[in-house]
């Protein structure tokens, strides 16, 4: 099926993990695909992956946290393919794993500038386009940490959390002009990101690496951690028009590891 026949999405941190997967279950679905995205060699893999499927893509290095970059990204959008679709909100960094009163203020800031503003800067960069086309989506990645609290991952948390709340709030702001916003919110997925935030957690709870990883496992309903590509086929789903009528949800994608 081409679900996203003709349509252009853009994906920030589209270069590896659950960005990279995106874009490649995007283009077997049609889309012309944007990746953006700070690591260049990652940005020109994951194109030449896209490309491999035939689907027409380009990769704009951006980083999110900065106005220009947000801007570029969108007129370079607009200069190769006259319109802006989709928008995934998926870049984002991990940030320290420390007790909050053991973090600096630039390790706070950080992950807030990445995380939190730049999902505003990406989205406020394409939202004048898809109102001028009265049609858009946008889809934000959030996380399990922004379903429940997390100790030791404090500006993670709260910029997670914060997602859920711009995205509906952005649904209400812009349904009018026929944008729809929603929200996903995965919980451990397996890959490299996920060994280094059971690493990190691991050392600052001073317990081994393995009963960490059983507890993100045992919570589970399912009893395991789901994959970049069951995270990319939501996004799939909130992106087509098979979700027509959805807008401003937020949706768990992890197994059952958190349920409501």
């Amino acid at each position: 099926m081409q679900e996203l026949a003709n349509k252009v999405a853009i994906i920030t941190g589209g270069g590896y993990g659950i960005g990279r997967q995106i874009a490649l279950v995007f283009a077997r679905a049609g889309a012309r695909v944007v990746l953006a995205a700070r690591s260049v060699d990652k940005l020109e893999s994951t194109r030449q992956e896209v490309a491999s499927l035939g689907a027409d893509c380009i990769a704009v290095p951006t980083d999110v946290a900065r106005i220009a970059d947000c801007s570029r990204m969108a007129e370079q959008t607009l200069n190769r393919f006259g319109r802006i679709d989709i928008l995934v909100n998926n870049a984002g960094i991990e940030g320290v794993t420390k007790l909050t009163t053991d973090m600096t203020p630039e390790e706070w800031q950080e992950v807030i500038d990445i995380d939190l503003t730049g999902t505003w800067l990406a989205a406020r960069a394409v939202l004048p386009t898809m109102k001028q086309q009265k049609a858009g989506g946008i889809i934000n990645i959030s996380s399990g940490s922004g379903r429940r609290g997390y100790p030791f991952r404090a500006p993670y948390s709260a910029s997670k959390w914060a997602m859920i709340s711009l995205t509906q709030t952005w649904a209400g702001e812009w349904g009018r002009s026929g944008i729809r916003v929603n929200c996903i919110c995965p919980g451990p997925v397996l890959g490299d990101r996920i060994q280094r935030v059971i690493s990190a957690r691991a050392k600052a709870m001073g317990v081994p690496y393995e009963q960490v990883e059983r507890g993100f496992v045992s919570a589970a309903a399912m009893q395991r951690m789901v994959s970049e590509e069951e995270v990319a086929k939501v996004a799939l789903f909130f992106a087509s028009d098979q979700s027509s009528g959805v807008t401003g949800q937020t949706l768990n994608v992890d197994a059952g590891f958190i349920m409501n």
